[in-house]
């Protein structure tokens, strides 16, 4: 199965909470994983407020581990129709965008993902 990660599951990954936990499953199983490159920027700006040492180790960790995919111009307009019509964020949108351009499911416990199939929501 193809799983995007997105930057909440990401963040509870690392932070080693009950719902990182379930992403650790599915990020060290059998999936390929990827992530849009926007994921990258706020997991990044995540670690270098909260983590600021590690920050570098653990978002080359990240990338060494996911196919990241690029915010080409095609992706971004595909985005921008998403975002228009479904009224969510940028960020978001982009992440959607990126997922259906690759046949992925979201790995989220972003409330905003929750009502979309080919989403693994592991939220409260």
């Amino acid at each position: 199965m193809i799983v995007l990660v997105d930057s909440w599951a990401w963040i509870e990954y690392l932070k080693g909470s009950p719902p990182g936990k379930k992403a650790q499953e599915i990020i060290e199983g059998k999936n390929q994983v990827i992530i849009a490159s926007i994921n990258l920027a706020e997991i990044y700006k995540f670690l270098l407020e909260n983590k600021p040492k590690e920050a570098d180790i653990l978002i080359d960790g990240i990338i060494q581990s996911s196919f990241i995919i690029p915010l080409e111009t095609s992706l971004a307009l595909k985005a921008a129709k998403i975002k228009h019509t479904l009224k969510m964020g940028l960020a978001d949108a982009i992440v959607k965008a990126t997922a259906e351009e690759n046949h992925a499911q979201i790995l989220t416990g972003d409330d905003d993902f929750k009502s979309f199939k080919d989403v693994i929501y592991i939220g409260n």
